[in-house]
């Protein structure tokens, strides 16, 4: 395989993903400006196109694309070794914060002073998820028919309860067909001329034989587990839940978060609304793929079956948090390794880019739902479902709007999209207005 500009030593590539994983606060959004600005800008290891290509792809797989475009990349500049070593060391430093953030809310969660730190949190993730939606659309919606598609996959999720992988394999016809037929209207630009980088039949080969050793790794555990235990158990309930998850939930997170939220809240029972948006708050706090939540949802949902498990909570928790963290992120490296040879063959077919183009479109209105449903969960206290024909939305009750919630959201609205602050900083202010106003007495 031809390496870009200037390969590192599998040493000093361990050495930026390591510093890359510690520093990747900011949900996808942001973790993918940190792995730009240190592998493009700082290293010059990729080049701005092969970037997008990368990103372009992981955003059609399911699973974490943060995640998935580190493990492209170390595979890019170091082969297999390299995949696993920039994967692993993008998500450890985020699963060893979140298994102790889990473990303290599950246990002290009710506790006022940190109930009121996780509402204003939750008021700060809106701001969070809405800066997404901007950040994403500004990135990829660069021509009227991107921002059609958009808009599109925001009412069929929103209104019509369409399944995203749906709304994913739509996206993705649309695009291959007009990236061939008329190439501008979906900003694909595509070099007749240009060099393409060569994977040779070793390297591909290589590549694939690990990432499908990686799927076999993933699948065979969890499969045991279930034969096991039988699908009454909440591991069992959890391992099918998260695998199934992590194979349909194109988008990313936030694609797989309305989905997961409406199994482990409505369908199983192990969380309420609230319980979803802490944990998306409290992996916003954390470094490494946003998706670290599912791992939050697998640790609390165990600590509360733990009487029905018949173990101890911790225990229970801990099984379930690694149950959701083998499930969720293993699938990643297999998916990646076994497109990427092919992918990087195509980086200059223009159906490929209109069909990546289309489906990162796409992905934006899925944040814009996401947003939806977490404003109307946090803002409102209670929610009744309508339906008219083929349409259904949860619409908010006369008088449960929560006043000082709104409040606390629009300020971090203003300081997130118009004072441009910082996550964290962010995050400080939204937990320590929560603390205030629940000192005063203001907000329980």
């Amino acid at each position: 395989m031809q390496i870009p500009i200037a390969a590192p030593s599998l040493r000093e590539a361990a050495r930026t993903w390591g510093y890359v994983g510690v520093n990747s606060f900011g949900g996808p959004a942001g973790q993918i400006a940190v792995m730009h600005r240190v592998v493009v800008d700082e290293r010059k290891w990729v080049d701005e196109k092969r970037y997008l290509h990368a990103l372009n792809f992981c955003m059609v797989l399911p699973g974490p694309e943060a995640l998935q475009l580190a493990v492209y990349l170390g595979w890019v500049l170091n082969g297999v070794a390299g995949a696993l070593v920039a994967g692993i060391l993008f998500v450890l430093p985020g699963l060893a914060v979140m298994a102790v953030l889990a473990a303290g809310y599950a246990s002290f969660g009710d506790i006022g002073w940190i109930s009121a730190i996780l509402f204003g949190i939750s008021t700060a993730v809106i701001a969070i998820v809405v800066q997404a939606v901007v950040r994403v659309g500004r990135r990829s919606l660069r021509t009227p028919a991107l921002v059609a598609l958009a808009v599109a996959a925001f009412v069929a999720l929103a209104f019509f309860n369409i399944l995203f992988p749906f709304v994913v394999i739509a996206a993705l016809a649309i695009g291959w067909v007009v990236g061939r037929r008329s190439p501008d209207a979906l900003s694909v630009r595509v070099d007749k001329g240009a060099d393409v980088d060569q994977v040779s039949k070793s390297a591909a080969r290589s590549a694939r034989r690990a990432g499908y050793a990686a799927l076999v790794l993933w699948a065979v555990p969890l499969l045991l587990l279930m034969a096991a235990l039988g699908m009454e158990n909440v591991f069992s309930q959890q391992a099918w839940l998260f695998a199934k998850t992590a194979v349909l939930s194109f988008g990313g997170a936030y694609a797989a978060l309305s989905y997961v939220s409406q199994q482990a809240v409505v369908n199983y029972e192990w969380l309420e609304p609230r319980d979803m948006v802490a944990g998306l708050g409290l992996a916003e706090t954390t470094p490494g793929p946003l998706v670290l939540v599912m791992t939050f949802v697998g640790y609390v949902g165990a600590f509360r079956s733990a009487d029905e498990l018949g173990m101890p909570a911790v225990a229970a928790g801990l099984i379930g948090f690694v149950i959701a963290a083998w499930a969720t992120f293993l699938p990643s490296f297999g998916f990646v390794l076994i497109g990427a040879p092919s992918v990087e063959r195509l980086r200059h077919n223009p159906r490929i880019a209109g069909a990546l183009a289309a489906v990162t479109a796409a992905v934006v209105g899925v944040i814009a739902d996401l947003a939806l449903w977490f404003s109307l969960n946090v803002l409102f206290g209670e929610l009744s479902e309508e339906t008219w024909g083929p349409v259904t939305v949860d619409v908010p009750t006369t008088g449960s709007l929560d006043v000082w919630a709104l409040a606390l959201t629009v300020a971090c609205l203003v300081l997130v999209l118009g004072v441009k602050w910082g996550l964290l900083r962010v995050l400080v202010f939204a937990a320590t207005a929560g603390l205030i106003l629940s000192a005063i007495g203001a907000h329980p």
